[in-house]
C-alpha cells in the first residue's frame, strides 16, 4: 500500500473559502456519510457554490483502489464487468484520491451510462462494455453545475441509478450491470428556474448561499482569491496545515459514525418535526436520521442531541416543504425551536422557557379570511368602482397592492409547436419536450435505414456487433444499411410567456385585482409545471414597465406579481409596444417554440405613447394590428366588470387576432386556455 496520494491539481482550498459555514459543514456531512444523498447548493452567482463543491476533495480521505480500475472497484468487492479486479491476479490496491466528475449538462446517455467499446469492437470484433461518468464516480462524487438545466433524458438515468445504487446497462448486445454510488453535488441559480420535485427529493440536503454583504468578509474574499491565483502552490501550503486537520476531522468522524447512538425519543423528535412541518416525502425522516447522526460524529460524540436534529433539520426539510409551485421553501425557524425545546425539556437537559407556543392567528390573514365579511350590495359596489376609477383617471391617484386572490388549479395554456401540428390536447410535464429537433442536446441513436442525421458512433458499433456475432473477428468492417442509426436530439423547446397586466386606476377595485393576480398565478403554475420562460409587463401610470425580463424561474415571476402596486392611468399602447420590442429581442437567435402574449385588461386606453399627442385608443388598435401582422399569438383576458361595459377588450382581441375571455371565465376550474386553432386559420 503506498502513501497518500499526490492531488494533480492544487485546487482551492477548502478551509480557505471565507464564511458560508452552512455551506462546508453540509458539504463535510456528505463526506462523513455518503449514504446522506448528496447537497443541493442554491444561490447566488459568485458566492462559492462551485469553489467549495470542488474543494472537498482536497479535505476526503483517500480511498483504496486498484491501478486502472476504471470502475473504482472496492478492492474486496470486484465488479464482475472489470477485467482489472476480477483477474486471476489483480493489482495491489494504493491509495488514491476520491473521484470527483463532472456530469456536462449536454452529456449523452453513452456518455453517461457507458456503451460498447467502439476501439475493440472495430480491431477484433470483440463485445466489451466502455465504462461512463456514473463508474467512474463510483465511491466519489458526481458533481452537476446548474442542476436545473440537465435534460431531462439525463435526469431520469440520474433517479434510476440514484434509487438502486446499480446502473444497468442492456444495449448493443451487452448486459452489464455495476455499483454506481456516489454523492451527488448539485448548484444552480434560481433565476433559471427550479428543479423537477423528484430530483430534488433525491437531494438529501439543501443550502441557501448568499454572497457577503458586509464589506470586510468581501475584501477577504478578494484578498485570498488574489493570493491563490497568484502563486497557487504557496497559497496551498500556507493552507497545509489547516487542510490536514479537516481531513483528519473528517476521518475520525467516518470512524465513529457506525457507533453513535440515536434513540427512540429523538427518532420521535424527528418524525414530530416532519409531521409539524407537513413533510410528504418519507425519505425526509431517514435522511434526518443519518444526518443527525453524522452531525455528532463530525463533533466527535457518540450520542445525538435535540440540537444535532435541529441542525439536522435546517438542511433536510426546506426543500421538501414546497407541496406544490410558489409555496415558499425555508423553514420557521421559530417553530423549529419551539419543538426542539419541548422534547430538550422532556429529556431533562434544559431548563429554559416553557414549551407552550402561542397559538395566534398568523400575521398574514389568508384569502378565505379576507373573505369573511359580508358583501356589500351590487348597486353599492358599482358606485363605489365608478368612483374610484373616476378619482385614479383624473391623475396618478394612491397607489396601493392588493394581494393575490384563490388561484384555484392551474389552468393549462397550450401553445402550437414548431411544426404547427394543431391539437386541443395539452399534454403533461415539459411542454419543452421536442421528440427530435434538429438541434440541441443528443438524446440517444435510433436505428434507421434512411438516416438524415446519421449517428456514426451507434452505427459503426452496431457493425462490429453484427460482424462478431457472424464470427467475422479480424475481417474487414462491413456497415449495411441495416447498421445505420439516426441521431435523436432534444431541443430547447420551452416556450416563452409574456403576461401583460393592466395595473392602473381602473383595475383598482381590490376584489378584482386579486381575482386577477389570483388568475395570473394560476398560468403561472402551469408555466412552472412545463418549464417555460416567463416575462411580466406591468402598466399604470404613464407608461409599462418590465417588471421581470424573460426567466425560467416562475417564483421571481410570482414574487413580481405580488408586489405589483396599483392605481393611476392605463398607459395601453405602450405596454403593447414594449411588448413587441421584447418579443423582437428574444426572436433573434432563439431555439425556443413560438411565444405566447397574455394580456389582461380592461382595455381602457387613456395615456398616449411617450412623446406622442395622438388618441391612446387608436395607438392600441394600431400596435395590436402590427403584433397581428407578425403572427405572435396572444390571448386576451378581458378584466372589465359592472352593468355598463364598453367591450374594450373584446375589440382588442379581435385587432391582434386573439381569443378573449372573460375574468369570470378564466377562474373556471376545467378551463383549458388554446391558440392552436386561431393560428391554424394564419
Amino acid at each position: 500500500m503506498s502513501a497518500a496520494p499526490t492531488y494533480a491539481h492544487p485546487g482551492y482550498p477548502f478551509s480557505a473559502i471565507v464564511g458560508q459555514p452552512l455551506l462546508k459543514e453540509a458539504l463535510l456531512l456528505c463526506a462523513v456519510d455518503p449514504g446522506l444523498g448528496g447537497v443541493l447548493v442554491r444561490g447566488d452567482k459568485g458566492s462559492a457554490k462551485s469553489t467549495a463543491a470542488r474543494g472537498l476533495t482536497q479535505v476526503l480521505p483517500a480511498i483504496l483502489r486498484k491501478p486502472g480500475c476504471a470502475f473504482n472497484c472496492a478492492p474486496d468487492q470486484p465488479t464482475a464487468a472489470c477485467a482489472v479486479c476480477s483477474a486471476q491476479e489483480p493489482p495491489t490496491a494504493t491509495l488514491a484520491e476520491v473521484p470527483f466528475i463532472t456530469l456536462p449538462l449536454g452529456a449523452t446517455e453513452d456518455r453517461v451510462l457507458g456503451s460498447l467499446d467502439l476501439q475493440l469492437a472495430l480491431q477484433g470484433g470483440q463485445r466489451a462494455f466502455q465504462p461512463g461518468l456514473l463508474a467512474a464516480a463510483h465511491r466519489g462524487i458526481l458533481y452537476i453545475d446548474e442542476v436545473n438545466l440537465l435534460a431531462d433524458h439525463l435526469v431520469d438515468v440520474l433517479l434510476d441509478v440514484a434509487a438502486m445504487g446499480v446502473n444497468a446497462v442492456q444495449r448493443e448486445g451487452l448486459s452489464v450491470s455495476h455499483p454506481a454510488r456516489f454523492t451527488l453535488i448539485g448548484t444552480m441559480n434560481l433565476e433559471e428556474g427550479d428543479l423537477r420535485p423528484q430530483l430534488l427529493d433525491r437531494f438529501g440536503l439543501m443550502v441557501e448561499v448568499t454572497a457577503p454583504t458586509d464589506k470586510s468578509v468581501r475584501a477577504e474574499v478578494v484578498r485570498r482569491r488574489i493570493a491563490y491565483e497568484a502563486d497557487p502552490q504557496a497559497f496551498t501550503i500556507q493552507w497545509q496545515a489547516q487542510q490536514d486537520a479537516l481531513r483528519a476531522q473528517v476521518a475520525q468522524a467516518q470512524r465513529l459514525l457506525p457507533g453513535v447512538a440515536l434513540d427512540d425519543t429523538m427518532l420521535e423528535l424527528i418524525s414530530h418535526l416532519c409531521c409539524e412541518f407537513e413533510v410528504a416525502s418519507l425519505r425526509a425522516d431517514i435522511v434526518m436520521h443519518k444526518t443527525a447522526r453524522a452531525i455528532a460524529a463530525l463533533q466527535a460524540r457518540a450520542r445525538v442531541t435535540p440540537d444535532d436534529v435541529r441542525a439536522a433539520a435546517l438542511l433536510v426539510l426546506p426543500h421538501r416543504r414546497r407541496r406544490k409551485p410558489f409555496e415558499q421553501s425555508g423553514m420557521d425557524q421559530d417553530k423549529l425551536d419551539e419543538l426542539v425545546d419541548q422534547a430538550r425539556q422532556a429529556q431533562g437537559e434544559s431548563q429554559g422557557q416553557g414549551g407552550q407556543g402561542s397559538e395566534g392567528a398568523p400575521p398574514d390573514a389568508s384569502p378565505d379570511e379576507q373573505e369573511g365579511l359580508e358583501p356589500q350590495d351590487q348597486q353599492e359596489q358599482k358606485e363605489q368602482q365608478d368612483q374610484q376609477e373616476q378619482q385614479n383617471n383624473e391623475g396618478e391617484g394612491a397607489q396601493q397592492t392588493f394581494a393575490i386572490g384563490t388561484a384555484g388549479p392551474a389552468r393549462k395554456i397550450s401553445v402550437v409547436t414548431p411544426t404547427t401540428s394543431f391539437s386541443t390536447s395539452s399534454a403533461s410535464g415539459r411542454r419543452s419536450a421536442v421528440a427530435d429537433a434538429s438541434r440541441g442536446s443528443a438524446l440517444r441513436a435510433v436505428p434507421d435505414a434512411n438516416p438524415d442525421r446519421l449517428a456514426v458512433g451507434a452505427t459503426l458499433r452496431s457493425a462490429a456487433v453484427r460482424g462478431a456475432l457472424a464470427g467475422e473477428a479480424g475481417e474487414r468492417l462491413q456497415v449495411t444499411r441495416e447498421d445505420l442509426h439516426r441521431q435523436v436530439r432534444s431541443g430547447r423547446g420551452a416556450n416563452l410567456i409574456i403576461f401583460v397586466v393592466d395595473a392602473s386606476g381602473s383595475m383598482a377595485a381590490q376584489r378584482r385585482m386579486e381575482a386577477v393576480k389570483g388568475a395570473v398565478l394560476a398560468l403561472l403554475t402551469d408555466a412552472y409545471q412545463r418549464r417555460d420562460q416567463l416575462a411580466v409587463i406591468g402598466f399604470r401610470g404613464e407608461q409599462a414597465q418590465l417588471l421581470l425580463a424573460p426567466t425560467r424561474s416562475a417564483d421571481l415571476a410570482e414574487q413580481g406579481l405580488r408586489e405589483l402596486p396599483t392605481g393611476g392611468r392605463t398607459p395601453l399602447p405602450h405596454a403593447l409596444q414594449l411588448a413587441a420590442q421584447l418579443l423582437q429581442q428574444t426572436s433573434q437567435a432563439s431555439d425556443e417554440l413560438p411565444p405566447l402574449l397574455v394580456i389582461l385588461s380592461d382595455g381602457k386606453a387613456n395615456v398616449s405613447l411617450p412623446g406622442s399627442q395622438g388618441d391612446a385608443w387608436t395607438q392600441t388598435l394600431e400596435a395590436a394590428a402590427n403584433l397581428a401582422a407578425q403572427a405572435i399569438p396572444a390571448l386576451v383576458l378581458d378584466t372589465e366588470s359592472g352593468y355598463l361595459r364598453l367591450g374594450r377588450a373584446a375589440q382588442l382581441a379581435e385587432a391582434l387576432g386573439a381569443p378573449c375571455l372573460t375574468l369570470e371565465q378564466l377562474t373556471g376550474d376545467a378551463l383549458a386556455l388554446t391558440v392552436r386553432a386561431q393560428l391554424g386559420k394564419r
